[in-house]
């Protein structure tokens, strides 16, 4: 009988294979990073290609270190980058241009062109999303707008567009042998183009941006059997049965199943969730409107998302871009040298600033600096932006509900670093809480596949997973607080209206 479900999380920076028991608890690990393209200023590309063989290589990974096989194996979940955008040749099985990234902003003008007509809110109310660079809807425009013979392709018919689950989950049932194209309701309701009430593609919509609807993929559930692993693949024959847009997979990773409940995810960027139960809230303070999950026939839940585009990428760019540290760990020692910031504000608008802004023309700024400020400090502030872009999210998010949350759990990468943890949470001025189990977003993939199958029950029996490591409690006093959030704010003002017409 198989005793373990294996999770593909297909994130902006590596593909990994995760495989969990009943328990909820890590059996084994695959990992392998993907190049970062950047072609120009503002350009952000992956070769869908390499993702996939990364996929197919990590799958082995992770079996290969448990001395498991397929038949060890209940189901397969998937997560991925969710507004990355992959349009591929449905009579060649190729891409037929390098995957668009999330943070990539070269769209900009095609949203000034769509926003000409009624704002940057001009789908709001149906699809819960500003018009953004962010979405992948203004990614395929630019596909078929710029790419020889792609329009062409497209309004024949020959083309297909999915987020990078469906391009895995394509590939993994067969590709061009039968491949299944799908998605789920949490990564459609990224694209711009899905009705959050009805959940379908929205023909008006797409109109507008001139998208031909048989591009897209079959929008199902998060937690129901897609197709099955084609023979090729190691996991032949095994049911795919979960797909969950990676913030979402987080959530449900967290066990945040219930309105009220939510998680903040330390990753590439952050990403804050609350989980509004079946009702759709529309925020009035900057964030999104999303799907939360939607478990097979089950009614969809929604939640409010708040979106911040760079926080461990500036820790990425620090050691890439700059060489002052070898490795992401390097900058927890480096900023324990100094006791504060020296007075330096780092804010990070390199793909402009997400919730609760929404400003495209921002770019990012070092502030504050005197002679006194040394590399230490730099450290410091590079991770103090990202607590301090939490705390305005958490605001909106409070503002929204109207409910304050009173403590926070948090996953992704960073929340390794205790430094930050404690300012977080000196910030917040509330608890912040790190669960046992932190790689999250593929358990919650792993749930929603496992769930499907029946290979757990209910969810009160993931919610009895779910166990408590580390907890953080406010220590700054409200005078320090207040300080250090004014002087924040005005270091984000110093970032608005860098772009214009001759700088991208």
């Amino acid at each position: 009988m198989a005793q373990y479900v294996i999770a593909i999380d297909q994130g902006t920076t590596s593909s990994r294979a995760i495989i969990f028991d009943k328990a909820g608890s890590i059996v084994s690990t695959g990992q392998l990073e993907h190049a970062q393209i950047f072609p120009q200023a503002g350009w952000v590309e992956h070769d869908p290609m390499e993702i996939w063989n990364n996929t197919r290589e990590v799958i082995g990974q992770a079996l290969s270190k448990a001395n498991l096989t397929r038949h060890d194996i209940a189901a397969v979940g998937i997560t991925n980058q969710r507004e990355t955008a992959v349009v591929w040749d449905r009579t060649t099985g190729l891409p037929v241009y390098n995957a668009i990234v999330w943070q990539d902003t070269r769209t900009q003008p095609i949203v000034d062109r769509l926003a000409a007509d009624g704002g940057v809110e001009r789908f709001k109310a149906q699809v819960g999303l500003p018009l953004a660079t962010y979405f992948s809807g203004t990614k395929i425009v630019w596909i078929l707008e710029n790419v020889e013979g792609a329009r062409a392709k497209a309004d024949a018919g020959q083309l297909m567009f999915g987020t990078t689950d469906s391009w895995v989950l394509w590939n993994l049932t067969g590709g061009l042998e039968g491949g299944v194209h799908a998605t789920d309701v949490t990564n459609a309701s990224r694209t711009m183009f899905m009705d959050l009430e009805t959940l379908q593609w929205d023909d008006d919509i797409l109109a507008a941006f001139d998208v031909p609807k048989s591009m897209l993929p079959e929008i199902r559930s998060s937690s129901e059997v897609y197709g099955i692993v084609n023979e090729h693949s190691l996991l032949r024959e095994v049911p795919i049965a979960g797909i969950l847009g990676d913030q979402q997979a987080a959530t449900f990773g967290q066990a945040a199943f219930d309105q009220g409940e939510a998680k903040n995810t330390y990753g590439t960027g952050n990403f804050l969730i609350f989980n509004t139960g079946t009702e759709i809230v529309h925020s009035k303070n900057g964030l999104l409107t999303t799907l939360g999950y939607k478990l097979g026939t089950d009614a969809p839940h929604y939640a409010l998302e708040g979106s911040i585009a760079v926080t461990g990428a500036l820790v990425q760019w620090l050691r890439d871009n700059l060489g002052m540290i070898s490795s992401s760990e390097e900058i927890e020692t480096l900023a324990k040298t100094v006791d504060d910031n020296g007075g330096a504000y780092f804010v990070p608008a390199f793909s402009g600033l997400f919730a609760p802004y929404w400003r495209s023309d921002a770019r990012g700024a070092l502030v504050g600096l005197t002679r006194f400020v040394n590399k230490g400090h730099i450290a410091r502030a590079a991770l103090e932006a990202t607590a301090f872009q939490t705390r305005e999210v958490l605001d909106a998010v409070n503002a929204d509900s109207g409910v304050p949350l009173t403590e926070i759990k948090v996953d992704g990468g960073m929340i390794a670093n205790n430094t930050l943890m404690q300012f977080q949470a000196d910030i917040l001025g509330v608890p912040v809480v790190r669960p046992v189990v932190a790689e999250t977003t593929a358990l919650g993939a792993a749930y929603a596949a496992g769930l499907a199958v029946g290979f757990w029950g209910s969810l009160d029996e993931l919610r009895a997973n779910w166990q408590e490591d580390s907890r953080w409690t406010p220590q700054m006093s409200e005078e320090e607080k207040n300080r250090q959030l004014r002087n924040w704010k005005k270091a984000v003002t110093k970032t608005f209206g860098w772009v214009d017409e001759d700088v991208v």
